[in-house]
């Protein structure tokens, strides 16, 4: 490309980003004058006379919900990297709590966040912030502050406006939208004072009575009784004086901006973090070089500008990031500013309007609960208790957010971040207490192990050992086997590894890994070496409560579940009858049976005649899965699941999931099959085997045809593998040769 060519194409894309700006500008509304921000009032009040809380709450409405989840938590409109997995009860406590906030109009407690470490909610805090960040950049998300402008020389001459006979600055409504070299100076609100509060006190009820205010919107404390800051009120009054109560004048030097949420910049959202220091302090300004260029009127007043977290955050949200490590005197002034909506700084008070919302883990909760002013700031504070994921399918979302980022452009094999999941999971579960239970259906909960727990909890697969009576027992209890712990100190999810230190150990497997792969044998390796470090975790050094709680075990449970993982593909992958295939048998075999029970002929699929039962197919079945005696009764049994399903599902007529009802007779006739492959399969392991060997360049004879025929079956099923299940080529000789080892 030539250099002419270039010039034109950066010139192009400058005019068209030149473009761009100015448009986004113009639409955006940024500068107004006090007037025309009051026509925004009036066609939008709602909009406009929104607390901190109605506009959070309004946040969460903008993105909508899906059943029980807020969109907003999703990220979809920022990096869906970030979204919170689950935690589904935390986001609808959050907006039940914005809500009361409405209905009292005024945010009079600090919503505090706890569970144990690494359990999101700073994440929950963040997808927030991030959603307003989001929100305040809509046409409905607009927020508006105000600064004080005052003129140049030649408006005024030496009064810079406020004094002298006729002049421009007499043609002039508003300063507002002055160029900068007209304005001699620009004094600006740093808590971002609501621009009504320029309507005063006595007056602005009756300016909010005369708009159009549906009877469902309430009008918060904030702003029918918030006033200006000690700077704008001294301004105000100043002005007002100069100008011998000209209230118009007094506008003219009001300039109404647009601002944006912004955490990064501070804008109505910043974090207070644990360290020791107030969270806002004042600086005089008619002190320093700035207070040569106010007017006269001015420059004998002290004037303050604000700083800190506190004025940061005002019209938006403070994240204060683990709350109870500070000393508690440290945070005191939040039990006042929570009831008054006021904090006093420096001499000088400010009225706020911001979310207060903290993070803290149970440790800390615990021993602050110990504290003799425990009572009076917890009438202050709104606890949202945040646990560890208890739904191992959730909990492997988490893990695949954070993959990327951990492995780069590293293979992670198939069913690795699962086998973690599940691990994490195991360790987190309490057994269930039958006392908790109807006596009808304590033996019941008693009798499930941590996997059946987990798998119940996770997807709702009941333990295939259960007859169709308890199973159906067992689902109708599923919320209370879930809520069981919800009321107590030590809840479920309070213990165990978090989503933090699993992300370190799936780290420390793939570094382990000589491949240079993520695979789930570097992954169990690691955790047979992190179970040993009971010294450090807690967990780690639970009692073991009849299967619970057993750390060390639960790496054997997760290998079991990621076995019978790759058994199937594997199998699939071999053309050998898979779960598809069985479960077409066990349709086939409970259509013949009902056939045989009720005296009826079937319909051949391909001649469409009707014909008898198939006898050799009922012998074959019943053969495969061992039933040797009382054939009816076996029958008999199984027709009644049958119609126990039909009753329960079937009312808008849907296939029944033979595999779900019937995951016990699915297994046998697995691994009836399987025993006749063994011999297969060991071959094949034979030849990767030799595939994995360096090669000696030594004679080894010419292969038998099994040897031949086993290299093309394991040629076949390695492709196969990498192309329907995502493995490589060494990950799929990995599970492959792990599969038959610890199987075969």
């Amino acid at each position: 490309m030539t250099k002419k060519s270039v010039s034109g194409t950066v010139a192009g894309w400058m005019d068209s980003i030149h473009t761009s700006v100015q448009n986004e500008y113009g639409r955006q509304n940024r500068i107004l004058s006090f007037d025309e921000y009051l026509e925004l009032v009036k066609e939008a009040p709602t909009r406009q006379l929104r607390s901190s809380s109605q506009y959070l709450l309004d946040t969460m409405n903008h993105f909508g919900k899906e059943g029980a989840r807020w969109n907003l938590f999703d990220q979809k409109f920022a990096d869906e990297r970030f979204r919170l997995i689950d935690q589904d009860h935390v986001q609808e406590r959050i907006h039940q709590i914005l809500r009361s906030f409405v209905r009292e109009g005024a945010n009079n407690k600090l919503i505090l966040l706890h569970g144990p470490n690494g359990s999101a909610k700073s994440s929950i805090i963040n997808c927030l912030i991030r959603g307003m960040e989001h929100y305040s950049e809509t046409p409905d998300g607009a927020l508006y502050r105000f600064h004080w402008i005052f003129p140049a020389d030649r408006f005024g001459k030496s009064s810079l406006g406020l004094g002298g006979g006729a002049r421009e600055e007499d043609s002039l409504t508003s300063f507002a939208n002055l160029p900068d070299a007209d304005i001699a100076a620009r004094i600006t609100c740093e808590l971002r004072d609501h621009p009504v509060f320029l309507v005063p006190l006595h007056q602005r009820g009756d300016f909010l009575a005369g708009l159009s205010l549906p009877d469902s919107f309430t009008v918060s404390e904030y702003i029918r009784k918030g006033d200006l800051s000690q700077k704008s009120k001294q301004i105000f009054e100043a002005l007002l004086r100069a100008y011998k109560g000209d209230y118009r004048k007094v506008l003219r030097h009001i300039q109404v901006e647009r601002f944006y949420v912004s955490k990064r910049y501070h804008q109505a959202a910043t974090a207070v973090e644990p360290q020791m220091h107030v969270d806002a302090q004042a600086r005089q300004i008619t002190m320093d070089r700035s207070a040569a260029m106010l007017p006269s009127s001015l420059q004998f007043l002290s004037l303050f500008d604000l700083q800190g977290e506190l004025v940061d955050g005002n019209r938006g949200i403070i994240e204060y990031n683990d709350l109870l490590k500070r000393p508690i005197d440290a945070f005191k002034y939040l039990l006042t500013t929570t009831e008054t909506g006021v904090v006093s700084v420096g001499g000088t008070v400010a009225f706020l309007d911001t979310v207060l919302i903290g993070t803290c883990n149970e440790a800390q909760l615990d021993a602050f609960k110990e504290y003799p002013d425990f009572p009076s700031f917890k009438a202050r504070i709104e606890l949202v208790r945040v646990p560890y994921l208890l739904n191992f399918k959730r909990e492997e979302e988490i893990y695949s957010t954070q993959i990327e980022r951990v492995a780069g452009d590293r293979h992670v094999t198939p069913h690795t971040l699962a086998a973690a999941a599940r691990w994490a999971v195991l360790c987190r579960l309490k057994k269930p207490n039958p006392s908790h239970y109807p006596s009808s259906f304590s033996y019941l909960v008693n009798s499930l192990t941590p996997w059946e727990k987990a798998r119940f909890l996770s997807e709702g697969l009941v333990p295939p050992r259960l007859n169709s009576e308890e199973r159906k027992t067992l689902k109708s209890h599923a919320e209370d086997i879930r809520l069981e712990y919800t009321n107590v100190p030590y809840y479920e999810g309070r213990m165990g590894p978090s989503p933090r230190e699993m992300k370190i150990i799936l780290f420390n497997a793939l570094e382990r890994n000589a491949r240079n792969i993520l695979s789930p044998l570097s992954l169990f390796q690691e955790l047979e070496e992190f179970v040993k470090r009971t010294s450090e975790y807690d967990y780690l050094r639970e009692d073991v409560v009849e299967g619970y709680h057993d750390c060390k075990n639960f790496i054997s449970v997760a290998r079991e579940a990621y076995l019978d993982e790759v058994d199937s593909e594997v199998r699939g992958c071999l053309g050998v009858h898979d779960d598809v295939q069985y479960e077409g048998f066990l349709r086939k075999y409970v259509q013949n049976v009902t056939a045989v029970i009720k005296k009826e002929k079937i319909k051949n699929p391909v001649t469409g005649r009707a014909e008898d039962p198939d006898k050799f197919l009922l012998e074959e079945f019943e053969r495969i899965v061992g039933v040797t005696e009382d054939r009816d009764g076996f029958r008999q049994n199984l027709l009644t699941q049958v119609g126990v399903y039909a009753l329960e599902h079937q009312k808008g007529g849907g296939q029944m999931d033979y595999a779900r009802v019937f995951p016990d007779l699915i297994k046998r006739i697995r691994d009836h099959y399987i025993d006749e492959h063994k011999s297969l399969l060991k071959r094949i392991y034979d030849v990767i085997t030799l595939f994995e060997r360096p090669q000696d360049g030594a004679s080894h004879g010419s292969p038998t045809p099994e040897q031949i025929e086993a290299e093309k079956h394991a040629r076949s099923m390695l492709e196969r593998m990498q192309q329907k299940h995502a493995y490589n080529e060494i990950s799929a000789r990995e599970a492959f040769l792990y599969l038959v080892q610890k199987r075969y």
